[in-house]
């Protein structure tokens, strides 16, 4: 293969990839002209059409889709054995991409990573805001992050939290005009501040534990549904309805009677946050510095 080739091929799954020229060119470091010159003179090589351009998108031709799913691993793993190399500079270089939950970020990858990167100039951290089940190899991330249950089977994962538990909150204006539930069953007569997961575009369905052991979900109603889960916790505090927030942000509104914690004895523990990447990749020397940065040490 020609130098040439290999720069369109690269080009063409950053594209196929992003579903777009703005986007891939930004990630490529070129200008949109040239990517778009790039992907013509493929074209014109190979002597078949790539990619369908509309005014809104760009998507793959039945063709193009055939190649992307062909070699889009293969790049990806030369990419990741060419980060790979940096383990025999003198000072670590590479970037870790990481996908999480804006909670995840702020409260576990911030802290422990703004002094990582102190320690480490050259190494890149690239922290990606996402409620979804992120396929991290499809995307590219190098890991994502999860509670242990929710881990897939042929994942390495380490332990980078404590156990976490969720707390149902309201102000005390809002039981005032609405008596507490007495079960989570009763969450259904009030309104809830939902959170809106971009898995199937569906609300998370709060989980809870009967005293026995046997888990349970109640999907709720309520006037305000947000994406994010901090935005959840400003509609409670607002007292515009019922919150299932993470513990350590609701714990300090509760303390100042700001919020009122009920059912909190149908709040199940969970096992933490887990940093995961493929079993089948190996990771750069930047990856292994950043999971041993992000351990969790009891």
């Amino acid at each position: 293969m020609s130098r040439d080739n290999y720069s369109g091929l690269l080009a063409f799954v950053t594209v196929a990839r992003e579903g777009s020229f703005t986007r891939a060119a930004a990630q490529l470091g070129v200008s949109q002209s040239a990517l778009s010159h790039t992907i013509r003179t493929l074209e014109s090589s190979l002597g078949i059409r790539l990619l369908t351009r509309t005014t809104r998108n760009v998507s793959p031709t039945e063709a193009g889709e055939r190649l992307y799913q062909n070699i889009s691993p293969q790049m990806a793993e030369i990419d990741a054995q060419v980060q790979a190399l940096s383990e025999f500079r003198d000072q670590p270089t590479g970037t870790v991409r990481i996908t999480a939950t804006d909670y995840a970020i702020r409260t576990i990858l911030w802290p422990k990573l703004s002094k990582f990167l102190v320690d480490y100039p050259d190494i890149k951290i690239e922290l990606i805001c996402d409620y979804g089940l992120t396929d991290i190899a499809a995307d590219r991330y190098d890991a994502g992050v999860r509670f242990g249950e929710q881990l897939a089977q042929d994942m390495i994962a380490v332990r980078i939290g404590p156990d976490e538990r969720f707390a149902l909150v309201g102000t005390k204006g809002y039981f005032a005009r609405n008596p507490p539930p007495a079960t989570p069953h009763d969450l259904v007569n009030h309104r809830c501040v939902n959170l809106r997961l971009p898995t199937h575009g569906g609300l998370y369905a709060w989980e809870f534990q009967k005293k026995g052991g046997r888990e349970f979900n109640v999907r709720v109603e309520g006037q305000l549904v947000f994406n994010g889960i901090y935005e959840v916790l400003d509609g409670a505090l607002a007292g515009l309805g019922l919150a299932y927030v993470p513990e350590i942000l609701a714990q300090p509104h509760i303390a100042k009677g700001r919020l009122v914690r009920i059912l909190e004895e149908w709040c199940p523990l969970w096992s933490g946050y887990h940093l995961y990447y493929p079993s089948r990749r190996q990771p750069s020397q930047a990856m292994k510095l950043v999971t041993e940065a992000l351990r969790y040490q009891p």
